[in-house]
């Protein structure tokens, strides 16, 4: 099935991908709170989104990383319906050890979660993208930290923002001033679990190169 090395390489780099950003979606509607701030739990899987989004950008282009996102874009929507459909399919009365109510209150997200997460998804991708190549056309091979932290400073400030917007502030969930606040420091976690990381890019970076070396197709 796989001819090259490369093509093994991407489909564990995408399967790392798309299980922690379905994931991500899917536990996205529980709030935490630490200290006075408010933040989705769902920020917890989307750092190693960042470190495979990187990688990918790498090894396979703007292409790769554009093509993965629709198709997890699609996969999202996928996962959402089946969720739908177990929803409003009734639990066996007696049997079932979870029943409908208990089903509803973790899996029940609202229509404006699950659009604000894949609004904001598809565009903190397509920003991420091109901020990357725009370093990367301008400084080569060097300074990998450069276009890895730079791509999610800024991609992520636009996701924090619309999928929390979306999803908790218009439909008066949260007021403007607890947006504001749980959106600046998702964004400040985020951002902060993506520079933590920076070691893990350049170690991984270097692995793969090691593991293509030989790979003569």
């Amino acid at each position: 099935m796989f001819k090259t090395k490369k093509e093994l390489v991407f489909v564990i780099l995408a399967g790392i991908f798309i299980t922690n950003a379905v994931v991500a979606e899917l536990i996205g509607g529980k709030l935490i709170q630490i200290g006075p701030f408010v933040m989705s739990i769902g920020i917890l899987p989307w750092p190693i989104v960042f470190l495979t989004t990187d990688l990918i950008n790498e090894y396979f282009g703007e292409k790769g990383v554009k093509k993965l996102s629709f198709i997890t874009a699609a996969l999202i929507i996928y996962a959402f319906i089946l969720l739908f459909m177990a929803i409003i399919i009734p639990a066996a009365k007696g049997i079932s050890p979870v029943n409908d109510d208990q089903f509803q209150a973790v899996f029940g997200q609202s229509m404006w979660i699950i659009v604000g997460s894949i609004i904001a998804f598809m565009i903190s991708q397509l920003i991420d993208v091109w901020v990357f190549w725009f370093f990367k056309n301008r400084t080569g091979n060097k300074k990998i930290w450069l276009r890895t932290t730079g791509s999610t400073v800024i991609s992520q400030l636009f996701d924090s923002f619309i999928v929390l917007g979306i999803a908790f502030w218009l439909p008066g969930k949260i007021d403007f001033d607890t947006f504001i606040s749980s959106a600046t420091v998702g964004y400040i976690f985020k951002l902060s679990l993506a520079i933590i990381l920076t070691p893990l890019i350049y170690l991984g970076h270097h692995l793969i190169k090691k593991y293509l070396e030989n790979d003569t197709h």
